[in-house]
C-alpha cells in the first residue's frame, strides 16, 4: 500500500504488487485511522501507587534497566524474560535476539510466532531441511487449475490472496478442509470444488485417508518417490491403516468427497495444469500440529508436487511479518538466519558478528507458552518485556496466563496503543507504528520488502531499536555494539546471517530500494535470489526429501458428557489477532459486531438458546460470554469462537495449552465446551 499525507490527514491506497495487485482488504484501507487515532501513545508510563502515570523517557528507562538488573541479581539471568513479535520488522527482530542474549545474557526469549507457524516450520524442516512459507512465489498459484488448502480460511483472513485462487476455484479444482463452511468453502463449492467438512482435530488422518487413496487407486508418482525421497515405505505403513470407511468415521468426510479431492490433484499434476496443497492455522494448531502438517507433506509427497515447476507444498503465514520474524534470532531456539543457537559452528559465527566469545551466548530457552507458563515462579523469569504481542487477549489459558504476568516484578510492554497487556504493565513505552518507521519485512514467499516512512511519527514516540540500544548503554554495553539506524542493523544482519539457511547475504536497501525483487537465500550481491527452492534438490544433505511416518492421537482434551461439545477458534474478516488495532477502528468494529459463537441451531436449542440470545461457553479452564449466531452449515458437535475479543469476551480463556512435542504450538483449535444460557 502507499499512504498519501495531505494537510494533516493520511489516507491509504492499493499498490499494484504481485501478491496482492492492487487490492487491500477493510483492514488495510482503514489502516490510517489508527495514524493518528486518539488512544496513539505517545507519552512513557510508569506505574506509581497502582496506576499508570506519565514519565520522562530517561525516567522510563531508568526504570526498567534498574528493574532487569534487580531481577538478573536475585535469580540470575534466566530471570529476565523477552516475548517478542511476527509484526516487528527484520531489523527489531535480529536486535531483540541480540539484546536478549547479548545486553541480558538470558536464554528466555521466545514469540508469538509459536503460536502460529512453528508447527508447519518444524515439518518443513523435517522434509525438506528448511522452512520458507511458500518455496516458490504467490503468483505461481494464479494459474493453477488444483489447490488444496487445509485449515485456512483466506477469503476472510487474507482477502487479497483469493485472486490468486480463482482459476482453480473456476475450474472446481478448489479444496478446502475445514470443520466450518467457511467463505473459503463456499467459494470452492460454488466453483463445483470441494469442501472437506472435518470434525476438529481430525486433519491428520484425513491427510493419511487421502495418502492411502492415492496409493491404492493409481495416484502415487513412484517416479518422483523413488528418485527424490525417502522414507516412503514407513509412511505408506501408517497411511495403509486409514482405508476410506475408517477415515470417513472418523473425519466425518464421505468417501466420495476425499476419492474426488484425491483426482483432481491428481490429475491436475498429470496434466501439468498446476497443483499446489497449502496448510494454515486450522491444520497446524494442534498437540500434534507437527505431525499433522507433516501427513499432508506427506500427501504431496505421494502426488509427486514439491520441487517442480507449477506445483508443490507451502504453509500460508499469518503475521504481517511472520517469515522474516522467525528467521533472526528471537525464537528460543535459533539464532540469525535460522541458525540453531546448538550448532557449536553458528555459535561462533554470530559471535563473531557480534564482538563476544562463542562461550558467552546462552543455550536454548523456554518456549513462548513454557515461558509464559513460568512467570513468577523461582526458577522462572521475574521481569518480562514484551514487544509487538497482546499476551492478555492471545496467549492459550488467557485466564492463568494473566495471573502470571501479575506476578512479576516488572511487566514492560513496547506499544502504541494500550493493550490490554499493556494496561497490566509496570512501565509502558510508547513505540513508532508501521507507517512511521524505516526497515525490511520478509513475506510468506521468503522475498524481503523495503518499509518506508510514509509519515513523520508523533512527538515522544521512539523506536524500539532506540529503546534497544538505550537499555543496552544502561545495562553496561557500548553504545556501537547496539546501532538504532535501520540500515546499519540491516548490514549487521545480513553478516550474520550470511551462509545460513536462510542467507540475506546479498539483499541490500539499495538493491530493494532500485526495485529488485530478492528471494532468500540470497548469498552475495551479484546473487539474483532464488524464488522457487528445491527445483534440483532439497535442502537436505543429500538432496531429497523425507516421508514422516506419524500416527493419529486425537485431540488432547476429548469431549464427554459435562463438555459435549468441540469448541474451535479463528479469525474474522473486519477484526486482527488480539484487535487491540482493529477493535479502535469504528468501520471494522460495526462490521464485525461483538463477541459471538457460531453453532448449529439444533444444537443451540438443546441448550435452550436461539439466534441472538446472550450465552455463556463454559470450559474446563474458564467461561466466555458471547452471542449465539445459528448457522445451519455448523456440524452439530462443533462450535467456533472468533478470538479478536477482550475481558469475558476472550476466546483464549478456554484454549488448551496442551503443546506439540517437537513445534511446542498450543492446541488452539480444539477444546470441549458446553453452552449455557447467560445469567
Amino acid at each position: 500500500m502507499t499512504l498519501s499525507p495531505d494537510a494533516g490527514s493520511v489516507t491509504v491506497t492499493g499498490r499494484q504488487f504481485p501478491t496482492n495487485r492492487g487490492g487491500l482488504c477493510q483492514k488495510g484501507w482503514t489502516s490510517a485511522e489508527l495514524l493518528r487515532h486518539p488512544d496513539r501513545l505517545t507519552t512513557p508510563l510508569i506505574r506509581i501507587d497502582g496506576r499508570l502515570r506519565p514519565a520522562s523517557w530517561d525516567d522510563a528507562l531508568d526504570r526498567v534497566a534498574e528493574g532487569l538488573r534487580a531481577a538478573q541479581v536475585a535469580g540470575g539471568r534466566d530471570a529476565v524474560g523477552i516475548f517478542g513479535g511476527g509484526g516487528l520488522t527484520n531489523e527489531k527482530a535480529y536486535m531483540l535476539g541480540k539484546f536478549a542474549r547479548v545486553a541480558l545474557g538470558t536464554s528466555n526469549i521466545d514469540y508469538n510466532g509459536r503460536f502460529c507457524m512453528s508447527s508447519a516450520a518444524a515439518a518443513g524442516i523435517r522434509a525438506f531441511g528448511l522452512d520458507r512459507g511458500l518455496p516458490f512465489p504467490v503468483s505461481d498459484l494464479t494459474s493453477a487449475k488444483a489447490i488444496l488448502l487445509a485449515g485456512g480460511n483466506v477469503a476472510e483472513t487474507m482477502p487479497p490472496l483469493v485472486g490468486h485462487l480463482k482459476a482453480a476455484a473456476d475450474a472446481g479444482g478448489l479444496i478446502v478442509a475445514d470443520p466450518r463452511r467457511t467463505a473459503t468453502a463456499d467459494l470452492a463449492v460454488l466453483g463445483g470444488g470441494v469442501h472437506l467438512q472435518l470434525a476438529p482435530g481430525t486433519d491428520l488422518p484425513l491427510a493419511l485417508g487421502m495418502v492411502h487413496l492415492a496409493v491404492i487407486e493409481g495416484h502415487l508418482d513412484r517416479e518422483f518417490v523413488e528418485a527424490r525421497t525417502d522414507g516412503f515405505d514407513d509412511a505408506w505403513l501408517a497411511a495403509a491403516q486409514w482405508w476410506p470407511e475408517r477415515t470417513e468415521r472418523v473425519t466425518g468426510v464421505p468417501v466420495a468427497s476425499l476419492r474426488r479431492a484425491v483426482e483432481i490433484l491428481s490429475h491436475s499434476r498429470r496434466s501439468d495444469t498446476g497443483a499446489y496443497i497449502l496448510t494454515a492455522r486450522g491444520a497446524e494448531q494442534h498437540a500434534t500440529g507437527t505431525d499433522t502438517v507433516s501427513a499432508w507433506i506427506a500427501l504431496a509427497l505421494t502426488l509427486g508436487l514439491p520441487g517442480r515447476r507449477g506445483s508443490g507444498y507451502g504453509a500460508i503465514t499469518g503475521q504481517g511479518n511472520g517469515q522474516g520474524g522467525r528467521e533472526h534470532g528471537q525464537k528460543a531456539d535459533q539464532l540469525p538466519g535460522y541458525r540453531r543457537i546448538t550448532d557449536p559452528v553458528a555459535r561462533e559465527h554470530v559471535a563473531r558478528v557480534w564482538g563476544i566469545d562463542p562461550s558467552e551466548l546462552p543455550g536454548p530457552g523456554r518456549s513462548a507458552y513454557e515461558l509464559l507458563d513460568a512467570l513468577g515462579h523461582p526458577d522462572g523469569p521475574r521481569a518480562l518485556m514484551v514487544h509487538g504481542a497482546n499476551l492478555a487477549v492471545s496467549a492459550p489459558r488467557a485466564g492463568h496466563v494473566v495471573d502470571r504476568l501479575r506476578s512479576l516484578d516488572l511487566l514492560v510492554v513496547c506499544d502504541f496503543l494500550l493493550s490490554e497487556t499493556a494496561a497490566m504493565a509496570d512501565v509502558v513505552l510508547p513505540v513508532l507504528q508501521w507507517a512511521e518507521e524505516e526497515g525490511t519485512m520478509t513475506s510468506l514467499e521468503g522475498r524481503v520488502l523495503r518499509r518506508r516512512r510514509g509519515v513523520a511519527p508523533p512527538a515522544g514516540a521512539r523506536s524500539e531499536l532506540e529503546v534497544l540500544q538505550e537499555l543496552a548503554v544502561r545495562l553496561g554495553q557500548p553504545v556501537s555494539r547496539f546501532p538504532a539506524e535501520p540500515e546499519v542493523v540491516f548490514d549487521e544482519l545480513r553478516r550474520a546471517s550470511a551462509g545460513g539457511v536462510a542467507d540475506y547475504a546479498g539483499v541490500t536497501y539499495d538493491r530493494l530500494d532500485a526495485g529488485e525483487a530478492l528471494y532468500w537465500p540470497c548469498p552475495d550481491v551479484g546473487h539474483p535470489g532464488t524464488p522457487r527452492l528445491f527445483l534440483d534438490r532439497f535442502a537436505t544433505d543429500d538432496g531429497r526429501a523425507r516421508f514422516t511416518a506419524v500416527e493419529h492421537r486425537g485431540p488432547a482434551e476429548p469431549t464427554d458428557t459435562e463438555f459435549p461439545l468441540v469448541a474451535t477458534t479463528g479469525r474474522v474478516l473486519a477484526q486482527y489477532q488480539s484487535g487491540t488495532q482493529t477493535r479502535r477502528v469504528a468501520e471494522l468494529a460495526a462490521a464485525a459486531g461483538p463477541m459471538f459463537v457460531q453453532v448449529h441451531p439444533d444444537t443451540a436449542e438443546r441448550s435452550g438458546l436461539r439466534d441472538g440470545d446472550r450465552a455463556t461457553v463454559l470450559g474446563r479452564r474458564g467461561a466466555v460470554s458471547a452471542a449465539v449466531r445459528c448457522d445451519d452449515s455448523m456440524r452439530l458437535d462443533t462450535v467456533f469462537l472468533p478470538f479478536h475479543f477482550a475481558g469475558d469476551a476472550r476466546a483464549n480463556l478456554l484454549t488448551n495449552p496442551a503443546l506439540d512435542p517437537t513445534s511446542r504450538m498450543p492446541e488452539f483449535k480444539v477444546c470441549a465446551v458446553r453452552l449455557e444460557a447467560a445469567s
